[in-house]
């Protein structure tokens, strides 16, 4: 049987080993326990959309009963409350440090190896020789591998926004219970997702903050408690809405971890390259990473990993070589290129056109629900950003 390794637990090399483990011997390379995994710091935001957990079914990676059930997303300009649009099905938010560890603890038990240890480009050489192909879904940490940058889709060389994650308790979830996204032009955006945690539910709020704008305001901050007060502090004095949904005397972190300061300069590289006579293939953060304004770093990295999985039992016989990377890319980067371009434009100044519709849709159903419908599908986001010339939007 095929040998792969595949470096990473995160979304893509959890998937992939999943997908892969039944066809392949499959070693996943790790550098954390899933003990380390559920107590360690919160790894992001994350926003299971409806075509991610078809795919998470496809291949059985174990669900979570007690996830909210996200079916709208709100949608508010500034200070104003414009519409709630309808996602076509049910989207989920789950701590990724119970979905990693928990998937960790059945791939073991279904007989996929773990090896225990971090993994550096002074590795390769070993890995390149004891398996077959090798996988880097490392993840924003990454890559591991050299591979090369896609200058058409990588035009910053600077984050756009300050990430400001933390999963609080105290908060009265929004009506319908849903994902809320409000966009203050010229200083960044929040976001609120109800969750569930390992301490039970919680939300979400997370800050995406221009770097000098007002809501980058936690330089300097340090511990849970303190970050907990300044993020009080600025949903009082930026998001009156939301503040009066917290109860202060409950408001805090839901543990000490539940909290997150990052920013990523979004890079998008060819995930394909050859070391000695080795393919190594990328997949997820490690190659596809983007700003995380529109939800779209998990279920890109599924979206990924699932090409990558048909590309390979396509080809299972065949010989793993350079030819089988380039097809991968060709089958991935349409969509990669839809969710970048489109993400990258969330973090500049919103088209006239783009600003157009979200007003149109606050006195349009039909035309809310085709804008939440882009977060499932990137490509319709995509469509309507830059293809807007050609077609008509939001045709009767």
């Amino acid at each position: 049987m095929r040998t792969i390794g595949i470096i990473g637990s995160g979304t893509a090399g959890l998937q992939l080993a999943y997908a892969l483990k039944d066809d392949f011997d499959v070693t996943v390379l790790h550098h954390e326990e899933p003990g380390e995994v559920r107590s360690g710091r919160v790894r992001s935001t994350q926003v299971h959309f409806q075509p991610t957990l078809a795919r998470e079914r496809r291949v059985q990676m174990p669900s979570n009963s007690g996830a909210p059930q996200l079916r709208t997303i709100h949608f508010q300009l500034g200070g104003q409350k414009l519409f709630t649009g309808n996602l076509t099905d049910i989207a989920t938010s789950i701590d990724q440090r119970i979905r990693f560890a928990d998937a960790m603890e059945d791939l073991a038990k279904e007989g996929v190896r773990f090896q225990h240890g971090r993994i550096t480009a002074s590795d390769l050489d070993a890995l390149a020789t004891s398996f077959d192909l090798v996988i880097d879904a490392s993840g924003k940490s990454g890559p591991v591998a050299s591979f090369p940058v896609d200058e058409s889709l990588t035009p910053f060389r600077a984050p756009q926004r300050k990430c400001i994650v933390g999963y609080f308790a105290g908060v009265r979830p929004v009506e319908p219970e849903g994902i809320s996204i409000t966009v203050m032009p010229g200083t960044g955006e929040m976001f609120e997702i109800p969750a569930v945690t390992d301490n039970g539910r919680a939300t979400i709020l997370f800050i995406e903050a221009v770097p000098g704008g007002a809501l980058d305001a936690f330089v300097g901050v340090k511990g849970p408690d303190a970050f907990a007060e300044r993020m009080l502090s600025i949903v009082e004095e930026h998001f009156p809405e939301k503040a009066g949904r917290i109860d202060s005397a409950r408001f805090a972190l839901i543990d000490d971890n539940a909290y997150l300061l990052t920013a990523v300069t979004p890079t998008v590289r060819r995930p394909y390259v050859m070391h000695g006579g080795t393919l190594i293939l990328g997949c997820g953060d490690s190659v596809f990473l983007a700003d995380p304004n529109t939800g779209q770093g998990c279920n890109t990295a599924s979206y990924a990993a699932e090409q990558l999985y048909e590309t390979l039992l396509a080809h299972a016989d065949a010989d793993w070589d350079e030819s089988i990377g380039t097809e991968y890319w060709s089958r991935t980067q349409p969509y990669i290129k839809a969710v970048t371009d489109w993400t990258n434009a969330m973090t500049q100044p919103l088209p006239g056109h783009i600003a157009e519709l979200l007003m149109q849709a606050a006195g349009d159903q039909e035309a809310a629900d085709r804008i939440v419908h882009w977060f499932e599908d990137p490509t319709q986001a995509y469509r309507s950003f830059f293809e807007h010339q050609n077609s008509q939007l939001f045709p009767r």
